[in-house]
């Protein structure tokens, strides 16, 4: 009994260096090649097929100069205003949220662009505390290995923006027909909006709430000033 607990504990350990060497080498793989898919593109692709109906979805990924800066913008106004001033983790936000929590109140989640990239490119969506452990490791490595720039190229190109719809060029194809890179201020906000719930909410014909939420990200967009990615 002795002999397979301390084979276990080898096991164990390799298996831990395993990952740790594993994820390190594809965070610094991916910091330069396109993120082909993610896991929430699997899981949703395994639901529709076990529901019946055909599998498919829309991802093109496209360079960061081929994204408006419109769109960037947005999407940083209204998912982590602090991007560019913290280090994968909005304290402040996450403190928001936990009191937020406790109290049973509604609140917009302290996860940051970073945290979400995380997420979305190397985890599940389902929320756990495993998975929040493993979004921190990962958004440490990201903050780590990538640029800021790199950061929001990749998940501009990564989260899903609309009912099997992923990424800036497949959501500027299919809510406004025309390439990422010519979306105008509104256009831009107006997919920032439904970024809440992008399988319930529209970019267009939207409801009061998402309406509001355009507007807002509008003004917003107005007060941040410019992008700076140095």
């Amino acid at each position: 009994m002795k002999g397979f607990f301390q084979k276990l504990k080898r096991w164990f350990f390799k298996a831990i260096v395993i990952f740790f060497i594993t994820s390190i080498l594809t965070v610094i793989l991916f910091k330069w090649v396109p993120v082909p898919f993610t896991p929430l593109m699997l899981i949703r692709n395994i639901e529709q097929w076990t529901e019946g109906t055909s599998a498919t979805f829309t991802h093109n990924w496209v360079s960061m100069d081929k994204i408006s800066p419109n769109l960037v913008k947005a999407v940083i106004v209204s998912e982590d205003q602090k991007f560019f001033e913290h280090f994968g983790f909005d304290v402040e936000a996450i403190e928001k949220a936990y009191e937020g929590n406790k109290k049973g109140k509604k609140i917009k989640g302290g996860s940051t662009i970073t945290q979400q990239t995380a997420k979305n490119v190397f985890l599940w969506p389902q929320r756990s505390y495993v998975r929040k452990g493993f979004e921190v490791y990962f958004s440490f490595l990201i903050e780590v290995f990538w640029s800021k720039e790199r950061i929001i190229e990749v998940y501009l190109n990564s989260i899903e923006m609309g009912d099997g719809v992923y990424g800036a060029e497949a959501a500027s194809q299919h809510w406004f027909r025309k390439s990422a890179k010519k979306l105008s201020t509104y256009e831009a906000a107006s997919i920032a909006a439904i970024l809440p719930n992008p399988r319930k909410y529209k970019a267009i014909r939207s409801s009061n709430y998402v309406e509001r939420r355009k507007n807002w990200i509008v003004r917003q967009m107005g007060y941040f000033g410019p992008l700076n990615f140095e």
